[in-house]
This record gives C-alpha cells, structure tokens and sequence, in this order.
C-alpha cells in the first residue's frame, strides 16, 4: 500500500541532507562546548556557524538569536521573560498583551497562565470570516500598559497570512507617540513557524522584535528551534542554571539539532521557489478535486493563504473518523491542529472564525511538503469521496 504524507504542518521527516550534516556531532564531535578544550571549541564553533545561518536567514545579527527546544520554549521565553522584566510589584497597573483568538496553544496557554497569577491582562482579538486579525482593532484596544502584541504569521490549522507587516507600521506609529508621552514602547512578535518554509521571514522587512520558530516543521529535527529578539530588549531567563546561551537559556546545548536547525535553514534558501511552484500546484490540484464532492467547503477562501496548508469542513461526517479511515488507506491527514486532536472540543480556531461546533468537528487539514506527487494527490482524491459517503451513511439519521 502507497504511504501519503500530508501532515507536514504537524512535523516532518528530517531531511537526508540534514541527517547527514548532524552525523558527525554524535559521536565524533561531541564535546560540551561550555569546555574550553579541543573538543569543547569544536562543537562551540559548531553552535556559531548554526547562529549564523539562522541570522543570515532572518537578517538579523548573531546576537539576537537565542537557541531553544523549539516554538514553545520560545514563546514561554519572549511572553513570560518580558512580562517580568516589566512587572512592578507595587504598581496597580499590570502589564497588558495583545494576541489573537486564534494563536497556537503555546501563545494561548501562556498568556493563560500569566492571567491566572495576574502577573499580565490578556486582550484576545477577534478574526473575519477568512481567520484575518484586522488591524485597527489592536489600535481599539492599546492602553498605557500594553507591553506586547503577539500575532502569528500563519495559522497552523487553516493557514491564514496575517497581516504582519502592516500590523508593525501601526505599532511603531503608536510608539512614536508613546515616546513622546514618556511610555514605555510596545514589543512586536510573530510565531513563524508556519511560514518559514514559504514566505520571507526576514525581522527588518516583517517589523518585529520577536519572532520564534520549531524546525521539525522545516525538515529539521524535533526539539529544537529559537528565538529572535532585537538588540535591546531586555528577557528574564525562564529556565535557570549555567551560563548558556549568553545566559538567558541554561543547559548544555544541543549540539547535532541546533547544527540540523541552521542545515535546514541554508536549505530553505536554496530550494524555496521551486518548492513553491510545485507544492501552490498541488494544492490547487486538491482544492479543486475536494471541492466536487457534495456538501464540502474549504476554510477561508483562497486568498492570503500560506502555500501548504488547506482546511475543508465536511457535512455530516466527524473530522477524526475521516482522518482515521484515511490512515487506513495509508494517507496522513489531521483534523485540527496536531496540538488539539485527541480533545472532543471543536477547534478554537474555527470557533473563532465563526463556525458552528457541528461544523467544526467536521475540520478536515492537508498540509503538503516537498517531496509530494501529483499522484499521490490523485489518489487522495479517489479515495476521500468513498470515505466521507461511507461515513455519512453510517451517521445517525436525525
């Protein structure tokens, strides 16, 4: 039976170009770099030339870019290390953030959780119909003590581009004026790593001051990532020990998945047009195969849509039992986002964007990766049909 990958915006295989630049620092160079002997130099200039990649790849300089385990570290740090670099005890006025009803749980959680030890105020915007925060409504909602905005570049379950860099225009509109009031700026991030592969993600064209990423999603190993912070901006370190990572992560490093990491992002760079013409190709190819069947529609249009990622809601029919049955045949898809499915609530994206919990649990994603074939896509295409009329006649009759 034919494997059909198409989760990619779950995880991906790591790359055999990325496998084979790791090799080496498992068992031949493996020293810590936190050692200053011949082996520890060795892998310390490995990390280097991995941070370097990553800033060449962001535009950014090697000291803004701080190794983590992956997005979710990343968050925690930027939400979490800004928030207590800005709390005061003794003041009445707490900091406030800025995201968007439809982050990932890593951003919703932790803004969570700093609600609940009403260390920050959290204001979660609303999205249109197509999963787009508009801009105007953060100007809405900006107070005196706002200290973060936190918006996505792409969303993971329906792949919606936010609108980032306009969002940027307006907060630094916003902190000119705050600078001339004598308040303290507003800080900018984005979770890209949804549209590391696809769009341009370099720091100065986007307008952010934060911006973290996962590498599995790019053909890199899982656990490992970063984040990038602009020069200036100050972050209480969120795990505690050694000196690491210019002593804002502590803990010896990783050597072989942080040299995988800048691998991967040296690749993006080299292969990125072609992967998009091909991968826009089959997504059109799926859209319009999926789309003849009875009863089925496609999440939020067609337009400011990360090239990957496409999201179908189906009539009467459970996104986990398509996505099961699916399996079966050997083709990967989810319903949802990796990071939900297993709950029994309906997606808090689709929620956000105005479905109904019915038509929610009837969330079907693909999400496309290089090494992807027109025919595999055909085969998708023949077998969901039978799938999704299989399991409508076994729904209830209600």
């Amino acid at each position: 039976m034919r494997r059909i990958y198409l989760d990619h915006a779950a995880t991906t295989a790591v790359s055999a170009e990325v496998l084979k630049t790791m090799k080496p620092y498992f068992r031949k160079h493996f020293g810590n770099p936190s050692e200053p002997h011949q082996w520890g130099r060795e892998s310390k200039v490995a990390i280097e030339q991995a941070r370097e990649k990553a800033a060449v790849f962001l535009g950014a300089k090697t000291s803004e870019i701080l190794f983590t385990s992956g997005a979710t570290e990343a968050i925690n740090l930027a939400h979490k290390g800004l928030v207590e670099v800005s709390y005061k005890e003794d003041s009445d006025k707490i900091p406030h953030i800025i995201t968007s009803s439809i982050e990932h749980k890593a951003v919703i959680e932790t803004c969570k959780h700093l609600e609940r030890l009403k260390l920050a105020k959290i204001t979660y915007l609303p999205v249109d119909k197509n999963g787009l925060v508009k801009t105007n409504d953060i100007k809405k909602v900006v107070k005196p003590e706002t200290l973060l905005v936190s918006v996505m570049y792409v969303n993971n379950e329906m792949g919606a581009i936010q609108p980032i860099k306009e969002i940027s225009k307006l907060i630094k509109k916003i902190n000119l004026a705050r600078f001339n009031s004598h308040l303290p700026p507003i800080y900018f991030h984005t979770d890209a790593t949804q549209a590391i592969q696809y769009l341009d993600c370099r720091v100065a064209e986007l307008g952010v001051d934060l911006l973290s990423l996962s590498g599995h999603k790019f053909y890199a190993p899982k656990g490992v990532g970063l984040l990038y912070f602009k020069k200036g901006i100050s972050l209480i370190r969120q795990q505690d020990g050694g000196e690491q990572e210019n002593h804002l992560r502590a803990g010896t490093e990783n050597i072989p998945y942080i040299v995988g990491l800048g691998k991967a992002l040296e690749l993006i760079t080299e292969d990125r047009q072609q992967t998009l013409r091909k991968i826009n190709n089959l997504k059109e190819k799926l859209i319009s195969g999926v789309l003849k069947i009875p009863e089925v529609k496609l999440v939020g249009g067609t337009e400011k849509k990360a090239p990957h990622i496409v999201s179908f809601l189906v009539k009467g029919v459970e996104g986990e039992a398509m996505m099961l049955l699916l399996s079966e045949k050997g083709i990967a898809a989810s319903s949802g986002s990796a990071c939900t499915s297993g709950l029994l609530e309906p997606s808090h994206v689709l929620l956000a964007m105005g479905y109904r919990p019915e038509e929610a649990h009837g969330s079907l994603r693909f999400s496309l990766g290089k090494d992807n074939t027109k025919e595999e896509i055909d085969d998708v295409i023949e077998a969901l049909p039978r799938i999704i009329e299989k399991l409508r006649k076994m729904a209830p009759k209600l």
